[in-house]
Protein backbone atom coordinates (compact mmCIF):
# COMPACT_ATOMS: atom_id res chain seq x y z
CA UNK A 1 0.00 0.00 0.00
CA UNK A 2 1.49 3.13 -1.10
CA UNK A 3 1.97 5.77 1.88
CA UNK A 4 -0.62 8.88 2.03
CA UNK A 5 0.59 12.18 1.00
CA UNK A 6 0.36 13.30 4.41
CA UNK A 7 2.82 10.20 5.59
CA UNK A 8 5.10 11.68 3.27
CA UNK A 9 4.82 15.18 4.15
CA UNK A 10 5.55 14.05 7.43
CA UNK A 11 8.52 11.91 6.69
CA UNK A 12 10.23 15.11 4.66
CA UNK A 13 8.23 17.55 7.25
CA UNK A 14 7.35 19.69 3.55
CA UNK A 15 4.58 22.34 3.64
CA UNK A 16 5.86 24.10 6.49
CA UNK A 17 5.85 27.15 5.06
CA UNK A 18 2.05 27.01 4.98
CA UNK A 19 1.41 25.17 8.83
CA UNK A 20 4.30 27.65 10.77
CA UNK A 21 0.97 30.32 9.42
CA UNK A 22 -0.62 28.59 12.41
CA UNK A 23 1.56 29.44 15.18
CA UNK A 24 5.40 30.20 14.37
CA UNK A 25 4.55 33.05 11.94
CA UNK A 26 3.02 34.81 15.32
CA UNK A 27 6.48 33.77 17.16
CA UNK A 28 9.01 35.06 14.30
CA UNK A 29 7.40 38.89 14.32
CA UNK A 30 7.10 38.65 18.49
CA UNK A 31 10.66 37.96 18.39
CA UNK A 32 12.09 40.07 16.24
CA UNK A 33 10.30 42.69 17.18
CA UNK A 34 12.70 42.56 20.48
CA UNK A 35 15.41 43.15 18.07
CA UNK A 36 17.29 46.40 18.76
CA UNK A 37 19.81 48.75 17.33
CA UNK A 38 22.46 47.37 14.28
CA UNK A 39 22.96 43.71 14.75
CA UNK A 40 25.35 42.94 12.28
CA UNK A 41 24.93 38.75 12.81
CA UNK A 42 22.38 37.15 13.94
CA UNK A 43 22.23 33.30 14.80
CA UNK A 44 18.81 31.22 14.49
CA UNK A 45 18.70 28.02 16.06
CA UNK A 46 16.47 25.84 14.34
CA UNK A 47 16.22 27.84 11.55
CA UNK A 48 13.67 25.44 10.00
CA UNK A 49 12.82 26.70 6.20
CA UNK A 50 14.47 30.24 6.74
CA UNK A 51 11.73 32.16 6.99
CA UNK A 52 13.10 34.13 10.11
CA UNK A 53 16.38 34.61 8.67
CA UNK A 54 14.55 36.16 5.24
CA UNK A 55 12.87 38.24 7.70
CA UNK A 56 15.51 39.82 9.73
CA UNK A 57 17.43 40.24 6.49
CA UNK A 58 14.98 42.09 5.35
CA UNK A 59 14.23 44.02 8.24
CA UNK A 60 17.95 44.95 9.45
CA UNK A 61 20.10 46.21 6.65
CA UNK A 62 22.68 45.74 9.20
CA UNK A 63 22.84 42.44 8.81
CA UNK A 64 26.06 41.78 7.04
CA UNK A 65 25.62 37.88 8.15
CA UNK A 66 22.48 35.71 9.19
CA UNK A 67 23.45 32.01 10.22
CA UNK A 68 21.04 28.85 10.42
CA UNK A 69 21.28 25.70 12.46
CA UNK A 70 19.11 23.34 11.50
CA UNK A 71 19.00 19.20 11.44
CA UNK A 72 16.72 18.79 8.76
CA UNK A 73 18.02 17.94 5.35
CA UNK A 74 14.82 18.61 3.98
CA UNK A 75 14.50 22.53 5.64
CA UNK A 76 18.24 23.28 5.18
CA UNK A 77 17.25 22.68 1.40
CA UNK A 78 13.80 24.74 1.20
CA UNK A 79 15.72 27.53 3.35
CA UNK A 80 18.74 27.21 0.87
CA UNK A 81 16.07 28.07 -2.28
CA UNK A 82 14.60 30.63 -0.23
CA UNK A 83 17.68 32.87 0.94
CA UNK A 84 19.97 32.49 -2.50
CA UNK A 85 18.59 36.34 -3.00
CA UNK A 86 20.38 37.38 -0.14
CA UNK A 87 23.70 35.67 -1.26
CA UNK A 88 27.01 35.74 1.07
CA UNK A 89 24.92 37.44 3.47
CA UNK A 90 23.56 33.92 4.58
CA UNK A 91 24.93 30.86 6.16
CA UNK A 92 23.27 27.40 6.66
CA UNK A 93 24.95 24.23 8.60
CA UNK A 94 23.28 21.31 9.27
CA UNK A 95 23.62 20.94 13.27
CA UNK A 96 22.38 18.59 15.92
CA UNK A 97 21.06 21.43 18.32
CA UNK A 98 21.79 18.87 21.12
CA UNK A 99 25.69 18.76 20.19
CA UNK A 100 26.53 21.56 18.61
CA UNK A 101 29.96 22.53 17.10
CA UNK A 102 32.04 25.34 17.38
CA UNK A 103 31.23 27.96 14.97
CA UNK A 104 33.66 31.49 13.66
CA UNK A 105 30.31 33.28 14.81
CA UNK A 106 29.41 36.02 17.71
CA UNK A 107 26.49 37.20 17.07
CA UNK A 108 24.78 40.58 18.20
CA UNK A 109 21.40 38.19 18.16
CA UNK A 110 20.88 34.83 18.93
CA UNK A 111 17.16 33.45 18.08
CA UNK A 112 15.45 30.42 18.68
CA UNK A 113 11.52 29.97 18.20
CA UNK A 114 9.19 26.66 19.51
CA UNK A 115 12.43 24.68 19.17
CA UNK A 116 14.09 24.39 22.80
CA UNK A 117 11.25 20.94 23.23
CA UNK A 118 13.31 19.18 20.94
CA UNK A 119 16.22 18.91 22.80
CA UNK A 120 14.86 17.62 25.97
CA UNK A 121 16.72 16.66 28.23
CA UNK A 122 20.09 18.14 26.93
CA UNK A 123 18.85 21.67 26.83
CA UNK A 124 22.04 22.50 28.79
CA UNK A 125 24.11 22.58 26.18
CA UNK A 126 22.21 24.80 23.70
CA UNK A 127 22.21 27.48 26.25
CA UNK A 128 26.17 26.78 26.78
CA UNK A 129 26.61 27.49 23.36
CA UNK A 130 24.35 30.19 22.98
CA UNK A 131 26.46 32.07 25.90
CA UNK A 132 29.71 31.31 23.91
CA UNK A 133 28.09 32.67 20.73
CA UNK A 134 26.86 35.75 21.99
CA UNK A 135 28.85 38.89 21.35
CA UNK A 136 29.36 41.45 23.96
CA UNK A 137 25.96 42.86 25.07
CA UNK A 138 24.20 40.64 22.66
CA UNK A 139 20.65 39.25 23.61
CA UNK A 140 19.79 35.25 23.46
CA UNK A 141 16.24 35.84 22.41
CA UNK A 142 14.01 32.39 22.78
CA UNK A 143 10.44 31.41 22.76
CA UNK A 144 9.37 28.28 24.99
CA UNK A 145 5.64 26.73 25.31
CA UNK A 146 4.31 25.89 28.42
CA UNK A 147 1.11 23.91 28.42
CA UNK A 148 -1.11 22.55 31.42
CA UNK A 149 0.12 19.11 31.90
CA UNK A 150 -1.95 16.22 33.54
CA UNK A 151 -1.00 13.51 35.72
CA UNK A 152 0.75 11.30 32.68
CA UNK A 153 2.74 14.66 31.92
CA UNK A 154 0.49 15.35 28.57
CA UNK A 155 -1.21 18.32 28.09
CA UNK A 156 -1.20 20.64 24.50
CA UNK A 157 -0.54 18.56 21.45
CA UNK A 158 -0.40 15.00 23.35
CA UNK A 159 -4.10 15.92 24.08
CA UNK A 160 -5.32 15.82 20.55
CA UNK A 161 -2.69 12.65 20.19
CA UNK A 162 -4.95 10.83 22.81
CA UNK A 163 -7.77 11.49 21.38
CA UNK A 164 -7.03 10.24 18.03
CA UNK A 165 -6.23 7.42 18.86
CA UNK A 166 -8.98 7.07 21.30
CA UNK A 167 -10.78 6.86 18.27
CA UNK A 168 -8.87 4.25 16.78
CA UNK A 169 -9.23 2.28 19.18
CA UNK A 170 -6.73 2.56 22.14
CA UNK A 171 -8.86 3.16 25.26
CA UNK A 172 -7.55 7.32 26.58
CA UNK A 173 -6.37 5.38 29.45
CA UNK A 174 -3.96 3.26 28.00
CA UNK A 175 -3.00 6.14 25.63
CA UNK A 176 0.28 6.99 27.98
CA UNK A 177 1.54 3.53 28.20
CA UNK A 178 1.19 3.15 24.07
CA UNK A 179 3.24 6.52 23.74
CA UNK A 180 5.91 5.47 26.73
CA UNK A 181 5.89 1.59 24.94
CA UNK A 182 7.11 3.49 21.41
CA UNK A 183 9.89 6.11 22.98
CA UNK A 184 7.41 8.85 22.77
CA UNK A 185 7.84 11.51 25.25
CA UNK A 186 5.27 13.55 25.52
CA UNK A 187 5.85 16.96 23.97
CA UNK A 188 4.13 18.83 27.34
CA UNK A 189 6.99 16.63 29.50
CA UNK A 190 9.53 18.13 27.10
CA UNK A 191 8.39 21.39 27.31
CA UNK A 192 9.81 22.34 30.75
CA UNK A 193 8.14 24.42 33.40
CA UNK A 194 9.50 27.84 33.41
CA UNK A 195 11.04 26.95 37.14
CA UNK A 196 12.81 24.26 35.59
CA UNK A 197 14.36 26.54 32.75
CA UNK A 198 15.40 28.85 35.07
CA UNK A 199 17.41 26.13 36.85
CA UNK A 200 18.92 24.62 33.66
CA UNK A 201 20.18 28.21 31.62
CA UNK A 202 21.50 29.44 35.05
CA UNK A 203 24.92 28.31 34.70
CA UNK A 204 25.21 29.87 31.47
CA UNK A 205 22.82 32.43 30.36
CA UNK A 206 21.05 35.28 32.66
CA UNK A 207 17.42 36.29 32.44
CA UNK A 208 17.52 40.28 31.26
CA UNK A 209 13.57 40.16 30.46
CA UNK A 210 10.80 38.49 29.29
CA UNK A 211 7.14 38.80 28.12
CA UNK A 212 4.65 36.86 27.31
CA UNK A 213 1.27 35.86 25.88
CA UNK A 214 -1.00 33.51 25.00
CA UNK A 215 -0.64 31.29 22.04
CA UNK A 216 -4.11 30.58 20.17
CA UNK A 217 -4.02 28.08 17.28
CA UNK A 218 -7.17 27.97 14.86
CA UNK A 219 -7.89 26.20 11.70
CA UNK A 220 -10.31 26.58 8.79
CA UNK A 221 -10.69 22.66 8.31
CA UNK A 222 -9.69 19.59 9.63
CA UNK A 223 -7.39 18.82 6.44
CA UNK A 224 -5.32 22.08 7.64
CA UNK A 225 -4.35 20.82 11.04
CA UNK A 226 -3.94 17.71 9.76
CA UNK A 227 -0.93 18.88 7.29
CA UNK A 228 -0.03 21.23 10.18
CA UNK A 229 0.68 18.17 12.53
CA UNK A 230 2.49 16.40 9.58
CA UNK A 231 4.69 19.29 9.17
CA UNK A 232 5.58 20.26 12.66
CA UNK A 233 5.67 16.81 14.23
CA UNK A 234 6.23 14.35 11.43
CA UNK A 235 5.71 10.77 12.13
CA UNK A 236 6.89 11.20 16.12
CA UNK A 237 3.52 10.37 17.56
CA UNK A 238 2.72 8.34 14.36
CA UNK A 239 5.15 5.58 14.69
CA UNK A 240 3.23 4.58 17.90
CA UNK A 241 1.21 2.90 15.00
CA UNK A 242 1.59 0.29 12.41
CA UNK A 243 2.70 1.64 9.33
CA UNK A 244 -1.05 0.76 7.75
CA UNK A 245 -2.78 2.57 9.96
CA UNK A 246 -0.62 5.92 9.64
CA UNK A 247 -3.05 7.97 7.52
CA UNK A 248 -5.84 6.93 9.83
CA UNK A 249 -4.01 8.63 12.66
CA UNK A 250 -3.05 11.85 10.66
CA UNK A 251 -7.01 11.94 9.55
CA UNK A 252 -7.90 11.43 13.07
CA UNK A 253 -6.13 14.48 14.65
CA UNK A 254 -7.31 16.58 11.70
CA UNK A 255 -10.82 15.38 12.90
CA UNK A 256 -9.82 15.62 16.69
CA UNK A 257 -8.94 19.64 16.01
CA UNK A 258 -11.66 20.22 13.98
CA UNK A 259 -14.10 19.18 16.26
CA UNK A 260 -12.57 21.55 18.59
CA UNK A 261 -12.61 24.22 16.69
CA UNK A 262 -16.32 23.85 16.26
CA UNK A 263 -16.73 23.44 20.39
CA UNK A 264 -14.19 25.91 21.81
CA UNK A 265 -13.61 28.36 18.72
CA UNK A 266 -10.14 26.87 18.76
CA UNK A 267 -8.18 24.01 18.52
CA UNK A 268 -5.48 24.77 21.66
CA UNK A 269 -4.88 27.99 23.87
CA UNK A 270 -1.43 27.92 25.67
CA UNK A 271 1.01 30.04 27.23
CA UNK A 272 4.10 30.99 25.42
CA UNK A 273 7.21 32.96 26.93
CA UNK A 274 9.88 34.97 25.02
CA UNK A 275 13.16 35.19 27.59
CA UNK A 276 15.80 37.68 26.61
CA UNK A 277 18.97 36.31 27.71
CA UNK A 278 22.37 37.66 27.64
CA UNK A 279 25.72 35.88 28.71
CA UNK A 280 27.52 35.85 32.32
CA UNK A 281 30.08 38.26 32.76
CA UNK A 282 32.83 35.32 32.13
CA UNK A 283 32.02 34.99 28.69
CA UNK A 284 31.44 38.77 28.55
CA UNK A 285 34.93 39.46 29.48
CA UNK A 286 36.53 36.65 27.27
CA UNK A 287 37.25 34.68 30.27
CA UNK A 288 35.06 31.72 28.78
CA UNK A 289 35.71 29.94 25.89
CA UNK A 290 34.91 31.93 22.50
CA UNK A 291 35.18 31.39 19.08
CA UNK A 292 36.65 34.27 17.42
CA UNK A 293 34.15 36.98 15.54
CA UNK A 294 33.86 36.66 11.85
Amino acid sequence: MSPSAVEIQARTLAGYADASRLRQVQDRDWVLDRVTGSPETLIDLGSGIGQLLATALDRFPSLRLAVGLERSEHRIAEAADRLAPYGERVALHAADLTAPEQLPYRAEVITQTSVLHWLYPDEDRIFAWAAEHLAPGGRFLLTTYHPARDAHGLGGEDELVREALTALGTPAADVPALLAAHGVLPIATRTRTVDDLLTVLAPHLRVAGHTERDAVVTVDSAEQYEHFHAATFGDYYARVLPGERRADFYRAIGASAWRRQNTLGRVSRMPVRLWELTAHEEFVSGTGNRPPRA
